[in-house]
């Protein structure tokens, strides 16, 4: 496979069988998949937790069927990520793709310290409660399709994990890296932040690093 000539970063990982993809901006994890599967012409393939179109990075892709029926091993792994977030405006799917809103309070009017203070509040355990346009499946929905269709989206707060480091306050952007556990959704974590500091705030940017063991040289 080392041959194929694909549209993005395509490299196999140490666990056979297992691809490491760079996943563009604007392409869906499903539209990986469907390309890799026109490439190599293998149908069984999946993958280690969506990246929504927003996003780049780390998509590892499980090639062939002795692969994906590894795939469940995988799951749990933690996560490293990249992000960058805009205060003061708000958005029905927590980033910058839904339908966006000024707020009208002026982040360049909040203190930078106390910023940083609300954000490390999340470090350690929390309960998070993932965002409407999500993949969580509620009566065999898709949380996202009910969303879509104007119809009420009720979800379970979920306990997460999350550490954070090198947070730069560049107002009104806040970047950072956050190490986060297995079903933690960023774009809530920063939907959160916003509220707690009453200004609101947008996803502008993402980039997973890390899948458990799984990371880019």
């Amino acid at each position: 496979m080392s041959d194929v000539v694909a549209p993005f970063p395509f490299v196999p990982s140490e666990v056979p069988g297992f691809y490491l993809v760079d996943k563009p901006q604007t392409w869906t994890s499903h539209d990986v998949v469907a390309k890799l599967r026109g490439l190599l012409k293998v149908k069984k393939i999946g993958h280690l937790g969506t990246l929504d179109p927003l996003a780049t990075g780390l998509l590892v892709v499980a090639v062939g069927r002795e692969s994906t029926k590894r795939i469940s091993e995988f799951m749990k792994a933690d996560k490293d990520y990249e992000v960058e977030l805009e205060l003061g405006k708000v958005s029905d799917t927590y980033d910058s793709e839904g339908e966006v809103q000024v707020t009208g309070v002026d982040p360049l009017s909040l203190d930078k310290k106390l910023v940083q203070e609300a954000l490390a509040t999340f470090w350690g355990k929390s309960m998070q409660l993932p965002p409407a346009y999500s993949a969580k499946k509620i009566n065999g929905k898709k949380a996202y399709e009910l969303a879509r269709a104007g119809k009420p989206v009720e979800l379970k707060p979920v306990e997460v994990t999350m550490q954070g480091s090198e947070v730069q306050v560049e107002l009104p952007f806040v970047r950072f890296k956050v190490t986060v556990s297995s079903g933690t959704y960023i774009r809530s974590l920063v939907h959160d932040l916003g509220q707690k500091l009453g200004c609101g705030a947008i996803l502008t940017r993402l980039r997973r690093t890390r899948v458990g063991n799984f990371h880019f040289l």
